[in-house]
C-alpha cells in the first residue's frame, strides 16, 4: 500500500466514511468520493481496514456480542426505575446505570429556593431503533425490506421446477 492508502484506512476507521477519509487522506475532493469507493474495493485496503478493526474490537472488547449484549439490557430497561413511589422522577443519581449512560435524550430541571435541583421532565430515546438493531443483527429477517438467498445454478433450477410443479 502506497502511503496515502495506509493515511486512507487510518481516516476511514474514524467515522466509516469513505469519502471523507479520503479528502482527509489528502486525495481530491472533486475526487474523493469515487476514490473512497475504488480504495474500499482494492484488496490490501480493505484487508487493512479488516485488521485494524478486528483489532480495535480486540482491544476495547466491544464486539458484535458486547454490542448485542448492550442493546438487550437498554430494551429491557424499566423506566419506572426513573420514578419514586410517589410517581416522581428521582435524582439523577439514583437511576440505575443502564439509564444514565444513554437512554435519556433529554432532561428539563428546575431549581428550587435553596439551590436544589428537580428534575421534572424527561425524553427518552427511541427504544424501537435498540429492538430493529438487534433484529437486523441476529438475522432474524424482521425489519429486512428483502431477503437476499444465493444459490447454486443447481439448486436455483431445482426451486424453479418446485415453483413451477
Amino acid at each position: 500500500m502506497t502511503p496515502k492508502q495506509e493515511r486512507f484506512v487510518d481516516e476511514y476507521l474514524i467515522d466509516l466514511n469513505a469519502t471523507q477519509a479520503a479528502i482527509r487522506a489528502g486525495y481530491s475532493e472533486r475526487t474523493a468520493e469515487d476514490i473512497g469507493r475504488q480504495l474500499l474495493r482494492k484488496t490490501p485496503v480493505a484487508l487493512a481496514i479488516s485488521t485494524a478493526r478486528r483489532e480495535r474490537a480486540e482491544r476495547t472488547r466491544i464486539d458484535a456480542d458486547w454490542l448485542l449484549a448492550r442493546l438487550a439490557d437498554e430494551t429491557g430497561a424499566d423506566a419506572a426505575e426513573l420514578y419514586d413511589a410517589k410517581g416522581n422522577i428521582r435524582p439523577i443519581r439514583e437511576w440505575p446505570l443502564i439509564w444514565r449512560q444513554g437512554l435519556v435524550a433529554g432532561i428539563e430541571t428546575t431549581t428550587d429556593a435553596k439551590g436544589k435541583v428537580k428534575v421534572t421532565k424527561l425524553r427518552l430515546v427511541d427504544r424501537s431503533r435498540r429492538l430493529e438493531l438487534i433484529g437486523r443483527h441476529v438475522d432474524v429477517q424482521a425489519f429486512k425490506d428483502r431477503v437476499e438467498v444465493n444459490l447454486s445454478v443447481d439448486r436455483a433450477a431445482e426451486l424453479d421446477a418446485f415453483l413451477k410443479a
